[in-house]
């Protein structure tokens, strides 16, 4: 595997992650949606179940927290893709051609967002 390869294997690697919890924010909000919309169809009191809600409203923003830190992690990525000599990198920003979640890469040595 040469040296973009490489780059771009990590590069996808971490756009899959960050989709991942991306996802695991979405189902978790569906959860509390799913949690309250129960308690209603039950007619239940606020109360009941107000101890697991809470539960599930930290897990989100522990969510919240790990995508910040992802986020911050592509950023110090992007700053030791240009400081060693590839040029400027962003990362994909959606799929590239044919579908692909891996990001294009142009160059023997260098990797571009288009």
């Amino acid at each position: 595997m040469d040296k973009a390869q490489v780059i771009a294997s990590v590069a996808g690697d971490l756009n899959a992650t960050e989709q991942s919890v991306d996802e695991a924010i979405t189902r978790a909000t569906t959860l509390v949606q799913s949690m309250i919309g129960a308690r209603t169809a039950l007619n239940l009191s606020p109360v009941a179940a107000a101890e697991a809600q809470a539960k599930a409203l930290e897990a989100i923003a522990q969510l919240g927290a790990a995508r910040q830190a992802l986020v911050a992690c592509h950023g110090e990525l992007a700053k030791d893709h240009r400081r060693l000599g590839y040029g400027v990198y962003a990362g994909p920003m959606g799929k590239g051609e044919g579908g692909s979640e891996r990001p294009p890469t142009t160059g023997e040595h260098r990797l571009r967002a288009v």
